[in-house]
C-alpha cells in the first residue's frame, strides 16, 4: 500500500477499533494458522463480498511487495482511477493498511466494519488476519473503486487473500523468511507464494533465483497462466542518470527515475509496469506509467527522516529508515550502502525482530557499514535482545540502547555522514512514532 503514516493533524483517536481487534485476537488459539476454510466460512455470513470487488491485482512475495504495490496504485490513481489498497503489516496506526479509492479508512468506518464482521461471526474461531481480512474485503465491495491492489500477508496458497478472482498477479522477490511456515527450501518458499497464480490470469514477475524462477515456472504451466518474467518477457535498466529503460515485445519506455530510493526498486517498478502490461488495461499510458513511478510513496523503505529525530544530527549528516529485516532485505540494503551510500561514512541503528536470522540480514552489511550499533526501542514488538544482535554480528555490533541514545554515541567529529536505522518493521513504526511525537 502506498501510504504514509497519518499526521498528527489526521490522527484520530483509534480506541474502538484497537479494542475490537484487542478482543478478536482471542477468537483463535495461535497468531498465525494458514487454511482457507475460516475464511471462507466467515466470507459466505457476509454475502461474499470477495464475489463484489472491483479488478484485483495479487502481490506476493518475500521482499519488494509493499513497493510495488505503491507503484501499481500510484500508476493507476496517475491515470485517474480510484484505487482500494490492502496490506499488512502497519507501522503506527491499523488504518493504514486498508485505504478505500485513495484515502485511508477513516475510524468511524473502520469500527462499523470491525463491529459488523465480528457481530456475523458469532464467535467462531478464525484468526486476527483473517477476521480483519474480510473486514477490508467487507469495505472494499462497500465503497466503489475502479482497481483493487491486494497484498498477500504470508505465503500466498493459504494465505487469507487467496479467495479472490484476480485479473493479474504479481510476485516479486522470493527469499529465505518465514520457514517455520512456508519450508525449509527456497523452492518450497516459492511454491506457497505460486498459489497466488490463477488459471489463465497473467503473472508477472522479477529477478529471481533460478530455483524459485522454475518452481514459478511450473506452477504457471499447471495453471495454463502466462507468467511474464524479467530477463524473459520484459526487462528494466537503470540508466546513469537514475532513469529507466524499459522493454518488453511491445517496445522501450524511457522512464523518470522511481520516487522510492534503492536500486532495487527498479525491480519492482519493473514488476508492477509488467504486471498491468500483462493485464492491458485501456487506461494505461506511458505518461501514467511516467507519473507514477516519479511520485509513488512507501514509508520505512530507504525513507529520508528530516523531522525530530534528524535533528538530533551534526549539520550536514543524513537520517534514513528501512524497514528490511531477512536475508534479502540484507543483501539489497548492503548493495545500497556500497552504491547510492558509497560517498560518505554510513552508520547503522539494527533493531530486528526476535525470530528473524540476524546473521544472515547483517552478513552483507558489515563490510559496508562505518559502525553498527545495536538497538531495541521499549514498545518494540517482540524485539530481539541487544546481545543477541551483537553476537550475530559476530561482535562487530556494539550496544547502542535505544536509537535516541544511539544517536547521541554517535562520532561528531569528521566529515558529515549518513545515519540508516534498520532491521524490522516494529522498529519502522516505533522511530515513525517518535518523528511525530
Amino acid at each position: 500500500m502506498s501510504t504514509l503514516p497519518p499526521s498528527r493533524s489526521e490522527a484520530i483517536p483509534a480506541s474502538r477499533s484497537e479494542t475490537i481487534i484487542d478482543r478478536l485476537h482471542k477468537l483463535h488459539p495461535v497468531l498465525i494458522d494458514l487454511s482457507l476454510g475460516r475464511m471462507r466460512d466467515c466470507l459466505a455470513k457476509l454475502g461474499h463480498p470477495e464475489r463484489r470487488l472491483p479488478p484485483v491485482i495479487h502481490v506476493a512475495g518475500t521482499n519488494g511487495k509493499g513497493s510495488t504495490s505503491a507503484f501499481l496504485r500510484a500508476i493507476a490513481e496517475a491515470a485517474g482511477l480510484r484505487v482500494h489498497v490492502y496490506t499488512s503489516p502497519h507501522l503506527v496506526r491499523f488504518h493504514e493498511r486498508i485505504r478505500l479509492a485513495g484515502e485511508l479508512v477513516s475510524e468511524e468506518a473502520l469500527t462499523q466494519a470491525l463491529e459488523h464482521v465480528e457481530r456475523v461471526n458469532a464467535g467462531a474461531p478464525i484468526t486476527v488476519f483473517e477476521v480483519t481480512t474480510a473486514v477490508a474485503l467487507h469495505l472494499f465491495a462497500t465503497v466503489e473503486a475502479d482497481l483493487l491492489v491486494l497484498e498477500v500477508g504470508l505465503g500466498g496458497r493459504f494465505d487469507a487473500t487467496n479467495v479472490i478472482d484476480p485479473v493479474a498477479t504479481a510476485i516479486t522477490s522470493i527469499s529465505m523468511d518465514h520457514m517455520d511456515f512456508l519450508g525449509d527450501t527456497l523452492e518450497k518458499i516459492a511454491f506457497e507464494k505460486a498459489g497466488i497464480i490463477k488459471p489463465g490470469v497473467p503473472c508477472a514477475t522479477g529477478a529471481q533465483a533460478p530455483g524459485a524462477l522454475a518452481v514459478l515456472r511450473q506452477v504457471a504451466a499447471d495453471q495454463g497462466a502466462s507468467l511474464f518474467a524479467r530477463g524473459d518477457a520484459w526487462d528494466v535498466a537503470r540508466q546513469p542518470d537514475g532513469r529507466l529503460r524499459w522493454r518488453d515485445a511491445a517496445g522501450v519506455l524511457d522512464l523518470p527515475p522511481p520516487a522510492l530510493a534503492g536500486p532495487h526498486q527498479a525491480d519492482n517498478a519493473g514488476i508492477a509496469i509488467a504486471t498491468l502490461r500483462a493485464w492491458n488495461p485501456a487506461w494505461l499510458t506511458e505518461a501514467a506509467i511516467a507519473r507514477g513511478l516519479a511520485t509513488a510513496t512507501w514509508p520505512a523503505r530507504m525513507q529520508r527522516l528530516t523531522g525530530r529525530l534528524a535533528a538530533l544530527l551534526p549539520d550536514g549528516w543524513e537520517l534514513w529508515l528501512d524497514g528490511g529485516h531477512n536475508a534479502g532485505a540484507g543483501v539489497v540494503i548492503g548493495e545500497h550502502l556500497r552504491t547510492a551510500f558509497a560517498d560518505r561514512p554510513c552508520h547503522l541503528l539494527v533493531g530486528m525482530k526476535g525470530s528473524k536470522q540476524a546473521a544472515e540480514f547483517l552478513a552483507p552489511l558489515i563490510p559496508a557499514a562505518t559502525s553498527i550499533q545495536a538497538i531495541a526501542e521499549p514498545g518494540q514488538h517482540l524485539a530481539m535482545p541487544i546481545e543477541a544482535i551483537i553476537a550475530a554480528s559476530g561482535g562487530t555490533a556494539t550496544a547502542g540502547g535505544t536509537v535516541e541514545q544511539a544517536l547521541a554515541r554517535l562520532p561528531q567529529d569528521g566529515p558529515p555522514a549518513r545515519v540508516l536505522i534498520c532491521g524490522s518493521l516494529y522498529l519502522a513504526g516505533e522511530v515513525l512514532k517518535l518523528e511525530q511525537s
